[in-house]
């Protein structure tokens, strides 16, 4: 089977859809069933995300016009494996660890601090290429739905740079950084089909 751009792009709007379904089930199964292992979603959610990686960096080398927004897309891909890598392998043993001892609680915080600066940085970069696919999908003469992932894309990206800069709790309650994120990455997917006419 030959991946022309065509058929790609077509594969990693799937992915990103499915990246952006797995984050909202994930934050529910903490919520609702706490007691439910989440392990499978993480080995599932890394499958997507090296996957994610490869076809967006095959659709960097093909792509005539959108090599940041497929870029932006790769690099993020290649970040969520290191967020989701860090959760599946660090995150059990640490806070093991600071149950047994107090005096490793810092370093349990300091992994999952580690983890969500990863997370926060592939959301700017998903941001990054709402804003390109978004200006993209105006040109092209969808000015609402491209507005829109401009608007979105540039709120995830300020959004997750507070929240790396100034922690979790910037927004208090609200969920900004990541809501805004996984919000940008859905309208990115709506607005790839531009990416479609450049092959």
């Amino acid at each position: 089977m030959e991946f022309t751009l065509k058929r790609t792009v077509q594969v990693l709007v799937f992915l990103i859809f499915a990246a952006a379904v797995s984050q909202p089930l994930y934050t529910a199964l903490y919520l609702g069933a706490p007691d439910v292992d989440r392990g499978w979603l993480w080995g599932l959610e890394a499958l997507i995300f090296v996957l994610m990686a490869a076809f967006a960096g095959s659709a960097l080398a093909q792509s005539k016009r959108y090599s940041l927004g497929f870029s932006a897309i790769a690099m993020s891909a290649v970040l969520n494996v290191v967020q989701v890598g860090v959760g599946l392998t660090m995150f059990g043993p640490f806070r093991e660890a600071s149950q047994a001892s107090e005096a490793l609680a810092p370093a349990a915080g300091a992994v999952v601090a580690f983890s969500f600066m990863v997370y926060n940085a592939a959301k700017i970069l998903l941001g990054l290429a709402a804003l390109v696919f978004g200006m993209a999908k105006m040109n092209e003469g969808a000015k609402v739905l491209g507005g829109i992932t401009v608007a979105i894309g540039a709120v995830a990206m300020i959004a997750n740079t507070l929240s790396m800069a100034l922690g979790r709790g910037f927004s208090g309650d609200l969920p900004l950084a990541g809501g805004s994120g996984v919000l940008a990455t859905v309208l990115l997917a709506l607005c790839l089909s531009v990416a479609l006419k450049d092959d």
